[in-house]
């Protein structure tokens, strides 16, 4: 699994997209406030213990010091059938625990390996009336960031490392898992541990802002304005819809304010 170069964040036209422009913010929100909560895989299937693992976990229990001296009997006792089944209810409740612990604490915001996706400046970008952020993925926070797997089954999620402590953190996995259905979205999630968290990135982060082909011409102004106060290095380009295929395509465009174009004696020039 290669890191793209580039990875992209639709935005609407909103007070709160601009302030974070502006702050140069990236939001980490709630898995709780997402639009779909069946969009990921957190309801996966347990695999069924075999008799290998069983012994992996009795032994595992046996070993540790802090195994109370009834349930050390219990295991020392215990059948690989009445085993396997206790293990299976006390890896169950154990997941279910981790997904509650998730999903109340962490902090998620997505990103997309496509900047032209008709789809998603439909769904995300306002119908084609805002914009979308293009980020340099050589910068934080995208060295730990997860590629989203799609698939048509739920997955089948092994116990056996959680409950022998070999797997931390099965939960960030199984939220980067979704329905072949959102295929299209070619979707990067980054976690964080703290949901609510606004992460600051450095300004060589942000290497490009694409226009919808709808966005108003006063909205695209104040984002350049924005932009040519503390990230001029940053290249715009202005969407359209294409022509041949069903894609939005960008050509490269260059901001100029009122006051310039008055100074160049270029007046009645719209400012771009």
């Amino acid at each position: 699994m290669s890191l793209p170069l580039h990875l992209y964040k639709y935005e609407r036209f909103t007070a709160q997209s601009l302030q974070n422009l502006k702050d140069q913010i990236i939001y980490f929100g709630s898995p709780l406030a997402f639009n779909d909560p069946y969009d990921c895989a957190l309801s996966p299937r347990i695999k069924e213990p075999t008799d290998a693992d069983v012994e992996k976990l009795r032994s595992h229990y046996l070993a540790k010091p802090e195994t109370e001296n009834g349930i050390r009997r219990e295991f020392e006792k215990a059948s690989p059938a009445v085993l396997r089944n206790m293990l299976l209810r006390t890896g169950q409740k154990t997941l279910d625990d981790m997904i509650k612990r998730f999903l109340s604490q962490r902090g998620v915001s997505c990103f997309s390996e496509k900047k032209d996706n008709l789809l998603m400046w439909s769904h995300y970008g306002d119908h084609c009336k805002g914009f979308c952020l293009q980020f340099s993925t050589l910068a934080d926070p995208f060295h730990k960031i997860k590629k989203v797997r799609y698939t048509q089954d739920m997955p089948i999620l092994d116990i056996v490392p959680i409950l022998c402590g070999e797997d931390s953190d099965p939960v960030s996995d199984l939220y980067c898992t979704k329905a072949i259905d959102w295929a299209y979205e070619h979707e990067w999630r980054a976690i964080h541990s703290q949901a609510g968290t606004a992460y600051r990135y450095p300004s060589e982060a942000l290497t490009g802002i694409y226009f919808g082909p709808d966005m108003s011409l006063t909205a695209i102004e104040i984002i350049a304005l924005v932009l040519a106060g503390q990230n001029e290095h940053v290249q715009l380009w202005q969407g359209s819809r294409s022509k041949s295929n069903f894609s939005v395509e960008f050509q490269p465009m260059k901001y100029m304010s009122h006051l310039e174009a008055k100074r160049l004696g270029l007046l009645g020039t719209a400012g771009t």
